[in-house]
């Protein structure tokens, strides 16, 4: 799964698409509502790449616990409207030692929230595609441009030298009757 691109602005509902990077922002798309709004360097942005889940052992990226999630659950994912039980019964099925006094109920809507978004996004389908189908045309890409660069080596003949920059001549140095005027 690849969800890089794909940011939490806190304090804004659902997750956002950067679409490009302005000169102090960056244009971001809401993944609900599909509109597009500037998110300013004030604002708490968070990738989900970056964000991981509190264990008793060691912290687990938040990519791992989605993919997790997406082989545990086919169809009967609970909605992040459930009660508070059955979220936490559902996240310790696919992470059972996830550390209960550390993440807040808050994050666990906020994680199944996600996981409905991202399904409904198509990013669960993408990657599955792309993994079975960019290995073998990545590796004939390789196998093409290597012959290339060995032409293009062969054509190239001997080096020339670089010519010198343009150099403006300095201004003259005024001296004797010439420095008052």
């Amino acid at each position: 799964m690849n969800l890089t691109g794909i940011i939490s602005i806190s304090g804004r509902p659902g997750l956002f698409k950067v679409i490009a990077q302005g000169k102090n922002s960056v244009i971001v798309e809401s993944m609900i509502d599909k509109k597009r709004f500037p998110a300013y360097a004030t604002e708490k942005i968070s990738t989900l790449e970056d964000i991981s889940i509190f264990t008793y052992e060691e912290d687990v990226k938040l990519t791992e616990v989605l993919a997790k999630m997406n082989e545990s659950f086919t169809d009967n994912c609970p909605s992040h409207k459930e009660d508070m039980k059955t979220l936490e019964s559902a996240l310790a099925t696919f992470l059972p030692n996830w550390d209960k006094e550390r993440v807040y109920p808050s994050d666990v809507r906020k994680i199944f929230q996600w996981y409905h978004l991202i399904k409904q996004a198509g990013l669960f389908e993408a990657t599955a595609e792309g993994a079975e189908g960019t290995e073998a045309p990545a590796k004939e890409a390789k196998v093409k441009a290597e012959p290339a660069k060995k032409k293009a080596a062969a054509t190239a003949g001997p080096a020339k030298a670089a010519k010198p920059a343009n150099i403006k001549k300095a201004a003259p140095v005024k001296t004797g009757s010439s420095r008052g005027k």
